[in-house]
């Protein structure tokens, strides 16, 4: 599909669409929305209440048409309502604890919401009489990471060391337990609900001030003039800009409604091959992007694990959905530093043309 054919088709299929996002008022869902917004969605949004008074989603929400319900994922009961009362076209699952760290303090909540949070919307559609797409977006950590240098591909073992990944890959579990139970491609005709899932992580991009990650680590440090503290300054990552996942997500979800029998039951979404940066490099970009900054590694051999080396294989999502990664890794280290450069009254309208600058791209 040539880029001019995929941006009219983003709007052509967006535009008036009901689009309901669970976790919209977190880092990904808020630069989600904001591009719905761009692409004339109705848009209805459900989620616990932004942690960070600073975030993407209380910066733009004042700009912004969209139905808001602050609510919790585990609350089966009123996830069904909300879901039903909106009847929606495409529902974008983006609800999680999302944070490796954190996950070692809260070890049954992480599964709590991650899994049996992801079996609550699943059930929730059982109960929806219409056409619908659901994407369910787990993370690239859902594999048994051996690290090793190796592409994880969609067919691999799913695993997990630390509660987060072990929970992300039972949300995987759930999800085919309910395609295959519930929503049996054999059985589309009747029931019309297309439902895969999308892996992809390490996400940067402006607004996400998130513990324990390393952007808003850096943008913090920067800010005070701190030293900047680096956990596994050597370790490897499929880096890349919080568009691109979402540009994978979107463009999914118009291939699984428009022909569920032409797509996979999951896809990944992260950097070319070639394009996969070490933490200090990262930092590095950052730094000179900002003009000023110095690092230290504050790595000790008592700290909770971390994968060292973690690579996903994206052909899949090339060949099936012609998608392909428009940023490389210091592009999406640029623009994203560049957000957190702006001034805060220039912030949405920065937002909204980083958006339409790589739709256009």
């Amino acid at each position: 599909m040539e880029k001019v054919e995929l941006n009219k088709t983003l709007d052509n299929f967006y535009r008036n669409k009901k689009i309901f996002v669970t976790g919209h008022t977190g880092f990904k869902g808020a630069w989600l929305i904001n591009w719905l917004h761009i692409l004339g969605a109705e848009i209805k949004g459900y989620s616990l209440p932004p942690e960070n008074e600073f975030s993407l989603f209380n910066i733009t929400k004042s700009n912004l048409q969209f139905e808001n319900i602050f609510a919790d994922i585990r609350d089966k009961e009123r996830l069904k309502k909300e879901i039903n009362n909106f009847q929606p076209d495409v529902i974008f699952h983006l609800a999680a604890q999302a944070l490796v760290r954190r996950s070692y303090e809260i070890p049954s909540e992480t599964f709590d919401v991650n899994a049996i949070g992801t079996a609550n919307l699943l059930e929730s559609v059982i109960h929806l009489n219409k056409k619908c797409t659901v994407i369910v977006i787990t993370t690239d950590k859902v594999y048994d990471n051996k690290e090793i240098d190796y592409h994880y591909r969609e067919e691999d073992i799913l695993g997990g060391y630390d509660p987060y990944s072990a929970s992300k890959a039972a949300a995987e579990i759930v999800t085919n337990s309910f395609r295959n139970s519930f929503f049996n491609i054999k059985q589309y005709q009747q029931h019309q609900k297309a439902i895969i899932s999308a892996r992809a992580g390490n996400v940067i991009g402006g607004g996400d001030w998130s513990k324990d990650r390393i952007i808003p680590d850096i943008v913090r440090a920067l800010q005070n003039n701190e030293l900047i503290e680096v956990r596994n300054p050597n370790s490897i990552r499929p880096w890349q800009h919080v568009l691109e996942p979402l540009s994978g997500y979107l463009q999914l979800a118009i291939c699984a409604y428009t022909d569920y029998s032409k797509v996979s039951p999951a896809y990944n979404f992260g950097p070319l091959p070639s394009d996969h940066l070490p933490v200090n490099k990262l930092v590095d970009i950052a730094i000179n992007n900002w003009g000023a900054g110095h690092w230290k590694d504050i790595s000790t051999a008592d700290q909770v694990h971390e994968a060292g080396l973690l690579k996903l294989d994206i052909t899949k999502a090339g060949k099936e959905l012609n998608w392909q990664p428009k940023l490389n890794s210091q592009q999406a280290i640029e623009w994203t530093i560049n957000w957190y450069k702006k001034n805060e009254m220039d912030l949405f309208n920065f937002t909204l043309d980083q958006i339409k600058q790589y739709q256009a791209k």
